[in-house]
C-alpha cells in the first residue's frame, strides 16, 4: 500500500513551484490531492500538466472562498488528513519605500490567509488526527536586505507552527514547517528586477550557501511529504531547514 493510501491533502498554492511539487508528490505516494491556487493562468496551466489533481480557486483574503473550498473537499470525500499552508506572496523593498499595501498584502496572504485555511480545515483534521505543514523560508531567521517585511510574515509562520503544535496535539494533530533556502521557482524568476543585477545577487547567494547551489522545488517537497507522513508518529513543532547548510553559515 502507498503511504497515503486513502488519505486527502490539500496543497495551497499548488499551480507552481513549491506547492506544485509538493501536489504532484503526495499523489505519487498515493493520496488524493487537492491543489488550491488564486491565480487563473498558472492554475489553467496546471490543470492541463496534471490532470491527476483536483484543482481549485481561492482567494485566502476571502473567508467565504476558503470555507466553501473546504467543504467540498470534505463533502466529497467525507475527511481531511493533510493541510500544506504553502501560498505566500513576496514584494521585497527597504523599509523607507514600503508602502502600506506592500506590507499588507504579503501578512494578508502569508499569515491572515493561512490562519484563515487553517480553521477552516481544523474540524476534519481533528476527526482524521491529521498533519499540517507550513512553508517557512530561511528568511525568518536570516533576513536579507529589502525583505523585512516579507521575513517577519515567516517568522510569524514559524511562531505559529510552535504554537499550534502545542494546542493541537490533544487532538493527535502535527504541525511541522519547512524552512527552505533559496530555490529556483518561477515566482523567483519573474521578482521585477535587472537581469544584471539578479545574477549579481543570485552569485552573493550562492557563496553564502555551504553547499553551493540553489535547491529545486522537488528537494523541498520531499520533504513537506515527509513531514506529513503518517507513520511519522512523534514529531512536532519543528522547524526543518532546507537550505544548504545556509543557517548554520
Amino acid at each position: 500500500m502507498s503511504m497515503f493510501e486513502g488519505n486527502v491533502v490539500l496543497v495551497s498554492g499548488a499551480s507552481s513551484g513549491i506547492g506544485e511539487a509538493a501536489a504532484v508528490a503526495f499523489h505519487r505516494a498515493g493520496a488524493v490531492v487537492y491543489g488550491l491556487a488564486s491565480n487563473p493562468v498558472t492554475q489553467a496551466a496546471a490543470r492541463v500538466q496534471h490532470p491527476e489533481i483536483e484543482w481549485l480557486a481561492a482567494d485566502l483574503s476571502r473567508r467565504p472562498e476558503i470555507d466553501r473550498v473546504v467543504q467540498a473537499i470534505v463533502g466529497a470525500h467525507g475527511r481531511l488528513d493533510v493541510l500544506v499552508n504553502n501560498a505566500g506572496v513576496y514584494k521585497f523593498s527597504s523599509l523607507e519605500a514600503s508602502s502600506d499595501e506592500l506590507v499588507r498584502s504579503q501578512f494578508e496572504i502569508n499569515v491572515f490567509g493561512l490562519i484563515a485555511l487553517t480553521q477552516a480545515a481544523l474540524p476534519a483534521l481533528k476527526a482524521s488526527h491529521g498533519a499540517i505543514v507550513n512553508v517557512s523560508s530561511s528568511n525568518a531567521q536570516k533576513p536579507l536586505r529589502d525583505q523585512s517585511a516579507y521575513a517577519a510574515t515567516k517568522a510569524a509562520v514559524e511562531s505559529l507552527t510552535r504554537s499550534w503544535a502545542l494546542e493541537l496535539a490533544a487532538y493527535g494533530i502535527r504541525v511541522n514547517a519547512v524552512a527552505p533556502g533559496p530555490t529556483m521557482t518561477p515566482g523567483v524568476a519573474r521578482i521585477p528586477m535587472p537581469k544584471e543585477m539578479f545574477e549579481a545577487a543570485k552569485a552573493q547567494i550562492l557563496k553564502a550557501i555551504p553547499l553551493g547551489r540553489i535547491a529545486t522545488s522537488d528537494e523541498v517537497a520531499h520533504w513537506i511529504v515527509a513531514l506529513a507522513d503518517p507513520k511519522v508518529t512523534w514529531l512536532t513543532g519543528q522547524i526543518l531547514g532546507i537550505d544548504g547548510g545556509l543557517s548554520v553559515s
